[in-house]
């Protein structure tokens, strides 16, 4: 966002949409990633961003990004406790034929099923940083700045993510 003049908060409706435009997909990303898919991760980020609007003469331009992930994080934090429930997977449709043998389907199955359980095994910071990275494509500085640690520490975290997963999904071949 180049800007002439130093904004003071973000009640400037082109701001507030240059603002929506850089980080609400990073912002879904980050929620879903880190509390799936059924916790309704858009429907946050937009409570995230009308709380922007609400509070839009207290928050800069500058401290929106931190402001939008807190604000989004806790609000992801209330909605789960509300609910009470545990991350569940939807099912996907399957289709009522293949080429590929019993066998075949069979073990992808179970291959899948064990790297989505050992995904879930993960810490919340490594399964974070590695999804990501692997799914999203993000560049390590990117995730270091997205989550306010430093490049190392992202490094460290897919790399041990990395480890686990593969220690986790192999052992367990038969």
């Amino acid at each position: 966002m180049s800007r002439e003049k130093s904004v003071e908060n973000v009640c400037n409706e082109k701001v507030f949409k240059d603002l929506f435009m850089t980080y609400s997909k990073d912002l879904h990303d980050f929620l879903y990633y880190k509390f799936g898919e059924n916790n309704a991760p858009q429907d946050i980020v937009q409570v995230a961003f009308e709380k922007l609007w609400q509070n839009c003469d207290k928050v800069t331009p500058e401290k929106a990004k931190s402001y939008l992930f807190t604000v989004a994080n806790n609000e992801m934090l209330n909605s789960i406790s509300r609910k009470k429930t545990v991350l569940s997977y939807r099912q996907q449709n399957t289709k009522d034929y293949t080429n590929e043998s019993p066998e075949f389907l069979l073990e992808e199955k179970e291959y899948n099923d064990r790297l989505q359980k050992a995904i879930e095994e993960l810490s919340e910071d490594q399964r974070v940083t590695f999804l990501l990275n692997r799914i999203e494509g993000k560049k390590h500085q990117e995730i270091a700045d997205m989550l306010g640690i430093s490049r190392k520490a992202v490094e460290k975290r897919i790399y041990t993510a990395l480890k686990v997963l593969k220690e986790k999904v192999e052992l367990k071949k038969i």
